[in-house]
Parts: structure tokens; sequence; C-alpha cells
């Protein structure tokens, strides 16, 4: 073979104007077989098969690179339908030259014996397509391997036809063989975050996921299409698609897919056109299309796919790729006779079957911008029936304004609210509320509008407004008690679980017997929350487990379709009362479930998620959710949402040591004015500045601001988010001064968590480390890992202390066992408690701030003290732990060199960014 590659080239792709080669990642475990198959002493060779775009070319360059890196010399070629008309057209370029074939015996020993006077090293031969080869290159290969002169790695096509020559040539236990699929979810996640250098928003990972297929190639090229149309950007923390914008093709994807597709044949193109145009259709509406074996043929060549859907039989192209490049190539005129003659056909035959009015009316919809108003209302209701929001604001905004009514007016605004758009929905509901001619049709508009408000512009004063003034109009006694419910609902979401509770007890009156089983429900869901609040999760658990008992009991003709939004607060729930596994599989499952239908949903579910993984001490996991929050809420222009995300999200990055991030986050929460308590804003929106300022050795502030704020949790009667900025306090040193107030708190709780965090705080209060140990394992049961590890080290540095050497390590195994579920979480508590065991609690403050790279004037400034006292203090704690400059110190301390450049930039002559408010 006259040529070779000790490192074979790879073809680069431009990513948003840059020029970077696409990673291998989401294959490591067939990279592993790969590897072992090309040291093997037994193996022949591999060979990878897969559909075209799964990344069998990629996979065997990495392979020749493995076997070059192993001693091999490295050739490569490609079959193709062209060169396979020549005898060694794929190989030519790699055979001596001169060497004649036309005697088989005397070329096989002309090549062997080029090869092994080339070198004494075996080749390692890369053939791209092997199932394209001519036969007489596939005997040639063959005798060169059957003499160990070579290995073979190649790739094969899944589906084509293939010779009896490679047949045989790939046979036998010595050929590893690699059926390569399409990426799972995953993957996809794991390719597009190493292939951008950032994580990626779950929403835009799912659109290019059911896009692309998991098809390697084709994620690749709609990445390429989005980032150079400017449709894929870095929003804040991650990368997200512009909403509702289509993913901008590629020639390169175009060419791909239009080549797949051009096997079809002109017969089979209606076919195609077709179901590009109206979607997946019945077996028997595509036969009135096509003949029988035209569809047959279509299936053979995977170009459709044929499900069996309960009774029916549905088709559906192959690949959601396959309809966006035919649908751009089908003529404008051309699809609407396609939507408006398949929609005739539907209702010729009395579109009899569920879902065929949604779909005649969205074909005529498409076709011409307008269909019948009785059509477009009922295909409305099955719209939102099935949660779809979107398609119910399209259908109806096309109803003529003199067909509207109140009901069709309340369908459009709560299909606006669900998408985030809250000032149509509301602009919409107030119009259907001023129409309301009945006591039940003010009733159903003034439940939307409030639940507009409360849940979109965070306007709850408003919304109690218009729940008062429905007083006026409503007079019945039934109508009362749901107002009396609805405004129960409204003062929790404002931040008075206790009024909110008392007006909520009404539920087990009487009158509730005759209460709408959908107001009923969502009224218990918010007591739970509300009793979750109040420091009473075993009350909380009670009430949602009676939800769950009655929603089963329930005739599905009685209960409604629940809105989206209506189950989120139990994850807040279970989040309260120390259920943080279930909390988070609920709340996955809710925004996963809603994700394309319901925006608000997605937002409010995300900080609810963010809230139950900061809990847990998963901080990578909570500032992931938090910046899928923000992102969405900067969208929807949710002031109340964005500002919630953003506390969370500076809190989990200053713990994760990214302090520019976190500050970056702070910045932004300035900018919007300061909402009345909420939920989750009770004092809870200042844990972003509190942990930035602990992070940054500022322990002193950083406990006055969750003081300040605990107290702000106590006056709005939000027992667990007092608690919960408590337990910070006594983390960052001053468990003295709060452990009998969390003792008072635990008292009357009947469930673990909080009872758990109290026991914390007293046992750091008393530097206890049996009781420490004790506390560690609680939260450790409930799920909680970081306060779990940090109970643990703080015990084991009592023990040590005390001089117990065996109890300390026991101690800190449990501590690394716990701290190994935190991502790489760091807390002062845990950075410090065994490094500053010998300290006083003054020397261990002051030596963090040294080490964050604080001048002993602006320490001594901010402590109150004199800076010939802050030099003696600095100068025991040196002696203490063996170091000598502060640079030693913070190595001493643990903390990461990032995290201390960034924080030494804050204290240099520079005025902290961090603004304080009460």
């Amino acid at each position: 073979m006259s040529q070779s590659c000790d490192v074979p080239a790879y073809t680069v792709h431009d990513l948003g104007g840059q020029v970077t080669r696409w990673p291998l990642v989401g294959r490591e475990r067939e990279v592993a077989a790969l590897r072992r198959t090309m040291v093997s002493r037994r193996s022949r060779g591999v060979v990878l098969s897969g559909a075209a775009g799964v990344g069998k070319s990629r996979l065997a360059e990495e392979c020749l690179v493995h076997a070059v890196r192993a001693g091999f010399r490295g050739a490569r070629a490609t079959a193709s339908v062209t060169a396979s008309a020549v005898p060694l057209g794929a190989l030519a370029h790699l055979l001596p030259v001169g060497i004649d074939m036309t005697d088989p015996v005397k070329g096989f020993a002309t090549v062997s014996a080029a090869l092994v006077k080339s070198d004494r090293r075996r080749w390692a031969v890369l053939i791209d397509d092997l199932h394209l080869l001519d036969a007489t290159s596939v005997i040639l290969l063959r005798q060169l391997m059957d003499a160990g002169l070579i290995r073979l790695i190649a790739t094969v096509r899944s589906g084509e036809q293939t010779s009896e020559a490679v047949q045989v040539l790939v046979r036998g236990e010595d050929m590893h063989r690699i059926e390569l699929a399409e990426f799972e979810p995953e993957q996809v996640e794991e390719v597009l975050q190493a292939a951008l250098g950032g994580p990626v928003s779950r929403h835009s990972l799912r659109v290019l996921f059911e896009l692309s297929g998991g098809n390697p190639q084709y994620l690749r090229e709609l990445v390429c299409g989005a980032l150079n149309a400017g449709t894929l950007t870095r929003d804040g923390e991650m990368w997200r698609l512009s909403p509702g914008n289509q993913l901008a093709s590629t020639a390169r994807l175009t060419e791909l897919v239009g080549a797949r597709l051009a096997a079809a044949g002109p017969a089979a193109r209606p076919v195609l056109e077709l179901l590009a145009t109206c979607g997946a259709l019945p077996l028997t509406e595509v036969e009135e299309a096509a003949s029988w074996q035209t569809v047959a043929d279509l299936e053979h060549a995977e170009l459709i796919r044929v499900r069996q859907n309960s009774r029916r039989t549905q088709v559906a192209l192959a690949h959601p790729l396959y309809a966006e490049v035919l649908r751009a190539s089908v003529p404008a005129l051309r699809r609407r006779a396609i939507l408006l003659g398949h929609a005739q056909r539907v209702e010729n035959h009395g579109a009899r079957r569920r879902g065929d009015v949604l779909r005649v009316a969205t074909w005529r919809l498409a076709a011409t911008g307008h269909a019948a108003p009785d059509l477009l209302i009922q295909a409305a209701h099955l719209a939102r029936a099935q949660h779809d929001y979107p398609q119910v604001s399209t259908l109806l905004n096309a109803l003529p304004k003199p067909r509207h009514t109140v009901h069709t007016r309340l369908l459009l605004g709560e299909a606006l609210s669900q998408i985030g758009k809250w000032k149509q929905a509301e602009s919409t509901l107030a119009e259907a509320d001023a129409r309301a001619a009945t006591e039940q049709q003010k009733l159903a508009t003034t439940l939307a509008r409030t639940a507009n408000l409360m849940w979109g512009n965070a306007d709850i004063p408003q919304a109690l407004e218009i729940n008062h003034q429905a007083s006026d109009q409503i007079t019945s006694q039934i109508g009362r008690h749901t107002l009396r419910i609805n405004e129960g609902l409204l003062r929790v979401a404002a931040g008075q679980p206790n009024v909110g509770l008392s007006l909520l007890d009404d539920l087990e009156s009487k009158h509730s017997e005759t209460l709408d089983p959908n107001v009923w429900l969502r009224g218990v869901l918010m007591k739970s929350a509300a009793l979750a609040l109040l420091g009473r999760p075993g009350q909380a658990r009670a009430c949602v487990e009676h939800s769950s008992t009655v929603r089963t009991q329930l005739d599905s003709h009685i209960l409604a379709a629940p809105s989206p939004i209506e189950d989120i607060p139990l994850v807040l729930t279970l989040t309260e009362i120390g259920r943080l596994t279930d909390a988070r599989i609920f709340g996955e499952n809710a925004y996963n479930r809603f994700s394309d239908s319901s925006l608000i949903a997605r937002i409010w579910a995300a900080i609810f998620l963010g809230r139950a993984e900061w809990l847990a001490g998963h901080c990578a996991s909570a500032r992931r959710w938090y910046a899928e929050a923000a992102s969405d809420a900067r969208t929807a222009d949710h002031a109340g949402a964005l500002r919630c995300a953003l506390a969370g999200l500076a809190a989990c990055a200053a713990l994760l040591g990214d302090l520019e991030a976190a500050q970056t986050a702070l910045d932004e929460q300035h900018t919007i004015a300061p909402l009345d308590p909420g939920f989750v804003t009770a004092g809870e929106e200042r844990l972003g500045q509190a942990w930035l300022l602990a992070s940054r050795g500022r322990l002193d502030r950083a406990r006055t601001m969750l003081t300040e704020a605990a107290a702000q949790a106590r006056d709005t009667g939000h027992v667990t988010g007092e608690a919960l900025l408590l337990t910070d306090v006594a983390r960052l040193g001053g468990a003295a001064g709060i452990a009998q107030r969390l003792a008072e708190l635990a008292q009357h709780c009947n469930d673990a968590f909080l009872p758990a965090r109290a026991h914390l705080a007293a046992a750091l209060a008393a530097d206890d480390p049996s009781r420490l140990l004790d506390a560690a394992s609680e939260l450790e049961a409930i799920g909680a890992d970081l306060l779990a590890a940090e109970a643990a080290t703080a015990a084991a540095a009592a023990w040590r202390r005390a001089g117990h050497t065996r109890q300390a390590t026991a101690a800190t195994h449990l501590a690394e066992q716990a701290v190994a579920r935190c991502q790489g979480t760091r807390t002062p508590l845990l950075s410090t408690s065994e490094a500053t065991a010998a300290l006083t609690k003054r020397e261990r403050e002051i030596a963090l701030l040294a080490a964050a790279g604080t001048t002993s004037k602006d320490i001594a400034q901010a402590l109150g003290l004199s800076v010939r006292t802050i030099d003696n203090h600095l100068s025991h704690a040196y002696a203490k732990l063996g170091v000598t400059t502060r640079r030693a110190l913070a190595h001493a301390l643990g903390g990461n060199k990032q995290q201390s450049a960034q924080s030494a930039g804050s204290f240099r002559g520079e005025p902290l960014r961090i603004r304080h408010r009460v």
C-alpha cells in the first residue's frame, strides 16, 4: 500500500462562525469496545453498521486513530457505486504503482511483498461503505486479512444489499460487529453541551431530539443552521432556541434528506407530500391516495412507519425531518390543494373518528386562514382537552369577533395565559367578564381572571379586588362559597398562608358537598401548600392523599381536564414535608408533560424543582432548574418568577464557586422592582445575596442578611421559609443565636424535615459531635445531602479537637459519602471545619476574609476592629494552621483558585456590588 495516514483528517464544521470539530461523546461504550478489539490478537477487524448519519464514519476514524497510536500503519478508502464499476477502483490509491491484478495470485503476492517490505508493522485499513466495494477488492482484503497483514475497520449502512463476498468477509467470531443506534435524549444533551460549551435548555433539547430523531448527522446540521440563523443563542446560563421560530435548515441537510427521499420514486411522491402536509393519517385514508403496493414499498424503504394505535392503523413519515424538507419543496398552491382536498375527503366520510374535527379545522385554517365558526369552536374544545393551548389560541383567534361568546373568550383567555401572554389573556377575560349575563358565567370569568393574574402577572392585589367585586353579582350560597375558596387560593399565593388557610378550611364544611369538584380540588391542593408553609407537614400530607383519593373516584365527565398549573403547588408541598425525591419525580413529570403546551407551568415547575434540589444540596441541578425558569420568565416578561429564579441561581452559583455568575444574576435581579411576598419570596429571594457574601468570606454580613430575611418570613407566616433561612444562619456560624427559635418552630411539626434542621442547629451550637452525627443521619434519610455532609464534617472536626481519632475518621468517611452526592458544592462549613478546628470563632472569620483576598484594613473596617487586632488574629491563625502567607492560608481553608481570585477582585479597593435591601 503506497499511502498511509498516521492521524486521519476529520471534517470540520462551522458552529456559529467558529470552526470546530464536532465532539465524539455519547459513544463511550462503543469506543471502549473498539479499543479492546484493535489490540486483541484474535481480532481480524471490526464492522460498524447503522443507518445513514448515526456516526459510523466518525467512530471508525476514532478507531483508526487508536490503531495508529497502538503501532499500526493507517490507511483509508471510501467505496462508492461509481468506484465499484472498476475492479479495485476504491483501493487504487492504496496499491503499489503498476500492480497487475489480472492475475489475482501474482497480484496478491506483489501487494503482500510490498506491505512486508514497506514496514514490519501491520496495517489498519478503514473502508467506508464496505457494502459498495467491488468483488475484486473484497477478495484482496480477505487474502490480506487471512495472511495477518491488515486489520479491517469497515462501515456498512443498515438495510443495504451486500454481496455474498462482503458477507463472507465480515463473517466469523474474529470480526467484531457493532450496531450503532440513534442517540437517546441523554446522549443528545451530552453531545450538545460538549459542542456548544454550555448547557442547553430542556425544552430546546427536546425539540432538537424530536426533530433530529437522535440522528447525529441531522442533529449537527440542525444546530449549525440554528446557530447561523441566530435562532439558537445563549440566554444567560444556557443555550436555547428562540420561541416560535422554525429551525433553519442547511443546504447539506436538505441534500441528505432529499437524497433519501429520492429513493421513493415519482409514484410515491403524492403519499409523502400528503403525510408531510397533513401529518400522521389512518391507513385507510392513505390508501385512498395511493395503491396498497406503493404504501408497502414506502414502508419497506423505511420512508414511512405503519403503527397500530388501539384499533386503528396509523401511517406517518419515518423521520420528522422528512416532513420539514418535503413541506419546503411543495408549492403554496399545491399545499393548499392537498389540505383542502383531504379535509373534504374526511368530511365526506362523516368525520366520525375522535379528533377528525380538530384535524379538519386545522387543515382548513392552514390552507385558507379561515374555517367555519362552529368547526373552530368544536376543534378548540378538543385541543383544550389535549392541553394544546397554542392550538386553542390559533383556532379561536381565527374566530370572527361577532361569533365570540363568553365561553369562547374564556377558552381563549385561558390558552393565552398558559402560553405566557398575560396581558392579552387579561384583556380577553375582562371582555368575557363584562359580557357575563348569568351568575354561572360571572363565576367562571372571575375564576379565570384571578388565576391568570395570580400565576401570570403576579398582580394578586388586583386579583383579590376582582374576586371581591364579583360578590356584588353572585348571591347564591354555593357561588359565594366558591369565591371564598378562591380568595383562600389567592391569599396563600400572596404569601399569607395563615389567612388563606382560614378561608380554605371551608372546604370541609357541609357547603362543599355542592361545590364544583374542580374548584374543590384546586382548593385542596393549595390548602396542602399552606399547611406545608405553616410547618404542619403531617396535615399537608393527609390533604394531598385525600385529594388523590377523591380524584380517582370522580368520573371523568365530572372532573374537567385540569390546568397544567394546578398540580405545581404539590411540588412545594412534597418538598416542605421532606419528601424531596418524590418532589423531584413529580415535578419533572409535570414539567415534561406540559413542556410544549404551558409556558407558565414550565416556569413554576422549574422554580419549585430548583428549590427542591437546593434543599437537597444538589446545587448544580438546582442551578440548572433556576436557569430554565429564568430563561422562560424573560421570554414571558414575568418579573415575579424571574426575581425568584435569579435569587436561586445566584445562591447556587456562589456555592459552586462561580462568583462571577452569581454576581451577574444578582445585578439582573436588582433591576427588577421588589415584589410583595408570595409562595417563595418571603425572605428567600435574598438567599443569593447572602450566599455570595458568605462565599466571599463576609460571614457576618451574610448572617445579618439571613436573619433579617427570616424575620420577614416570620411576619408573613412562612414557618418553613423562616426555618430554611435560620438553618443557613446556623451553617454560617450563628447557630447559638437561632437554635432556640428553630426548636420552637419544630415543636409543633410532626414530620422529619424541620425537626432535623433544628437538631442540626442545636448540635452546631453545642459543638456536640454525637448530636451532629445524629442530625447527619436524620438529614441523610430525608435526602438533604448537603446538610448531612456539613453535620458529619462538623462532627469529625469536633471529634478531632477532642482527640478521638477513630470517631473522627468514621465521621469523615460519612461526610465524604454525602459530599460525593453534592455535585461539587462547597460551603464555609465544609471547607473550614477540619482545617480550622483549632481556631477560635473570630480567628476563623478573619482567616476566611483574608483567604478571600481582603486586606487587613478592609477586614478591620468591616468588623469594627483595629488593623493591629486583625493582624494579631491572623498571626495566631497562621501559627495554628502552619502557614506563613495568605495564599497558603487560602489553600489550607480549601478555597479554589477561581473563587479566591474573584473574591479578591471585589475587595482590592473596589466597593462591593451587593445592594443591601430590607
